[in-house]
């Protein structure tokens, strides 16, 4: 009998630590990296014609990702290539240009990131050495000036000897509501909807193959983040002029899969929603801070960076509908 106890004590206590260890240590967001041999985290897909995607990592950032948990793609015209995020560090952009290669003899002449975070600008320094011109939102240039070699320093923690040679550069065209770029015989269009995620968001659009590079204004089984100076309610407007213009066309989001316009809507709009709607509830009953916290999102448990990202992001919607 001690002895059944003794197996139930151990098995409970096994449960326990399972539980409080978080969802990368458990492995719940699948491999650590899909490609040992890369620094990608995984190798790029044909999405179109002229289209590729190297989806990355739904997780946090980690040595084994190279920090590729991002959406490192590329557009391939008659004469140049334009890829659209420069990679978190040097490596990770060496490596995507190796598989560019595979594809393409063509020159990468052009790069455009999403915003100014991380993973998308610090290999910008890679494709600038290659005489690329790039290219970012006005919005996202200030976030390089503010927030850049803070940035850069928490990137070569986790990176390590893959940051060595990696340092912060400028973008060298800005602007504002969009920007066209031409590829010879194929154009994209790197474009704002308002604002979103996160300061200087765009999208960059390919009309002849119908496909959307949405950047971080849409999310697909990853939970989005909200920061502190995110709008939510900004954000859902964005979000409904980004599907007027795009609705019938292959979705390549910020983070996750290729998919469409209604699982995006799904994974960003609706979710926001769903936020708003809980903590406006909370508002009125005179609740706090504290309630927001509490708000049941066991409905998006499935999705990757839940347990990171659930309590703060309700939070944060709580302490700006305060004031709105």
């Amino acid at each position: 009998m001690a002895s059944w106890i003794l197996l139930v004590t151990m098995l409970i206590s096994a449960a326990l630590v399972a539980q409080e260890r978080t969802a990368l240590e458990r492995g719940d967001y699948g491999p650590a990296d899909k490609a040992p041999d890369s620094a990608l985290y995984d190798l790029p897909v044909k999405v179109s014609d002229h289209v590729y995607s190297a989806i990355g990592a739904t997780q946090p950032p980690t040595h084994a990702n190279a920090g590729h948990n991002n959406n490192l793609s590329f557009v391939i015209g008659s004469e140049s290539v334009l890829v659209v995020n420069g990679g978190a560090n040097n490596a990770l952009a060496r490596a995507l240009h190796i598989e560019i290669k595979k594809v393409t003899d063509l020159p990468v002449r052009y790069v455009i990131s999403e915003n100014g975070q991380g993973h998308a600008v610090l290999g910008n320094d890679y494709w600038k050495s290659l005489g690329a011109t790039l290219i970012g939102h006005v919005d996202a240039q200030h976030e390089i000036d503010e927030k850049g070699f803070g940035v850069l320093s928490r990137m070569r923690e986790y990176a390590k000897e893959l940051a060595q040679d990696t340092d912060l550069v400028n973008f060298d065209i800005t602007f504002e509501d969009k920007y066209i770029v031409e590829l010879g015989d194929l154009k994209a269009i790197a474009k704002t909807y308002g604002s979103a995620h996160s300061p200087g968001d765009v999208s960059v659009l390919v009309p002849e193959d119908l496909v959307v590079l949405a950047g971080d204004m849409a999310f697909h089984i990853r939970m989005p983040p909200i920061f502190g100076d995110t709008d939510t309610a900004l954000w859902i407007s964005s979000f409904s002029r980004f599907v007027d213009e795009v609705a019938d066309w292959i979705i390549v989001p910020g983070h996750g899969g290729v998919t469409d316009i209604e699982t995006v809507t799904e994974g960003t709009k609706n979710y926001l929603l769903f936020l708003r709607k809980q903590v406006q509830g909370i508002l009125e009953a005179g609740g706090s801070l504290g309630d927001a916290y509490k708000i049941d999102q066991s409905r998006y448990q499935h999705w990757h960076t839940y347990d990171e990202l659930a309590a703060r992001n309700a939070g944060r919607v709580f302490e700006r509908m305060e004031f709105e």
